[in-house]
């Protein structure tokens, strides 16, 4: 089975909102087994609109069609695809009810043209949309799915997880399972390099590899009758990941994202974690306080940002400063020894760098980071050098602290546990 993911929105050909749906739809085909071979976006034109819909019937079964539901007169994906199809409009008066109820608990009246979005292509299946007013439809004609969708991701995504997953489920014959493996501490091309052999012989299951900033996802996915049979089929190909990656795999949940693996280990250890951040600002400690139950393990966040501050608040000495500079191993090592001084936290962790686009010298060039980590007394202080602009060089350190976090605390454990 073929689908085409079709986004409709002039903002999206002018750049003024980024297509995270077609990311978000192109990834959920992959995952129900559905390929996905073109991804078209079209401003709201009548015309335009109906030309790349008259193409994608023609090479897909499956049709993704996000954005141009609304009430106003340049939302047209409703009205072209049943020129399209040859389908009439009518008021469906339970859509209508529904908007009425949505605007009443709102305390708002809506306006005439708020039920343009209750006309209904005739013989559609009405999708709900209770985080807004647009409904979502399902129109079927020749052995053609067409999938209407509203463009905001806070209501197309709900939407699609609840009802039309379920509905393309039906139309896919078998099961498809998929699990994610979660890597960090080890870059793509290595990762490429070890799994080659899967990949060269794979069949089913298949591996499919991401990449993410400081990350490596490995997506395993198999086809088989039932669920039962597929995860039979995915099990040896995630022991295997396992036994070649080892403690670079921090997760194998689609949900767990690196912050929260490190949460969960300082939640399992009963461990206090303080941050101390100079180039990264407090996106460090952002990215745990991102994770539910983190206030149970998170003491203090510091940043840092001057040399003054560096040896007021955490006691780098100013001899440190003035010989190695604030940038240099020598300083981020004090910085996580004096923030677990003042703090008392367990887990003492520190960023210095530069981030640029200026600051940087042929000795310390911009993109040199420097991040410390004390876990009970035991420091563990490493060098980056990382390329792009300030913000990927700022998120780049953010998930190397995090991975040293946790490389730093299984480490401490399995010395504690085997003896160093």
């Amino acid at each position: 089975m073929v689908a085409e993911i079709i986004s409709v929105g002039t903002e999206i050909l002018l750049g003024n909102i980024v297509n995270t749906n077609a990311a978000y739809l192109s990834e959920q085909c992959a995952l129900l087994g559905i390929n996905c071979y073109y991804q078209d976006v079209v401003g709201d034109n009548r015309e335009r609109i109906m030309g790349i819909l008259r193409t994608a019937l023609e090479r897909a079964d499956v049709l993704l069609i996000g954005g141009g539901l609304g009430p106003t007169p340049d939302d047209l994906t409703k009205e072209t695809c049943a020129e399209v199809l040859g389908k009439q409009l009518y008021m469906d008066e339970a859509v209508k009810t529904s908007i009425l109820d949505f605007f009443n608990r709102k305390g708002i009246t809506p306006a005439s043209n708020n039920f343009k979005q209750a006309l209904v292509p005739e013989g559609a299946v009405v999708l709900e949309n209770p985080n807004g007013t647009a409904p979502g439809l399902i129109l079927e004609a020749n052995g053609k799915h067409l999938i209407l969708l509203p463009g905001p991701p806070n209501e197309l995504v709900p939407m699609f997880e609840e009802k039309v997953k379920p509905y393309l489920q039906n139309l896919v014959p078998g099961t498809i399972y998929s699990k994610m493996v979660k890597l960090c501490g080890v870059g793509e091309s290595a990762v490429a390099e070890q799994i080659a052999d899967l990949i060269e012989g794979q069949t089913n299951p298949t591996i499919a590899t991401y990449a993410k900033t400081g990350e490596v996802h490995l997506r395993v996915t198999a086809k088989a009758e039932d669920e039962k049979a597929a995860k039979q089929l995915v099990k040896p190909m995630v022991k295997e990941l396992k036994e070649r990656f080892g403690n670079h795999i921090y997760s194998t949940e689609n949900d767990t994202t690196l912050e929260k693996a490190v949460v969960d280990l300082l939640l399992a250890n009963k461990l206090t974690v303080a941050t101390a951040e100079s180039c990264t600002g407090g996106l460090l400690a952002g990215r745990l306080i991102n994770v539910a139950g983190v206030s149970d393990v998170f003491k203090n966040g510091l940043i840092t940002y001057s040399n003054k501050s560096k040896h007021r608040l955490l006691g780098v000495k100013k001899k440190t400063l003035e010989k190695h500079g604030a940038v240099s191993k020598e300083t981020a090592e004090e910085m996580a020894k004096g923030l677990a001084a003042l703090t008392k936290a367990d887990v003492a962790v520190s960023v210095t760098g530069i981030a640029g686009p200026d600051g940087g010298t042929d000795k310390k060039p911009v993109g040199l980071i420097y991040i410390s980590c004390s876990v009970c007394g035991k420091t563990t202080t490493r060098e980056f050098t990382f390329t792009g602009n300030r913000a990927k060089v700022r998120e780049a350190s953010v998930a190397a602290g995090l991975n040293l976090m946790r490389e730093s605390i299984l480490e401490y454990y399995s010395k504690e546990i085997f003896g160093s």
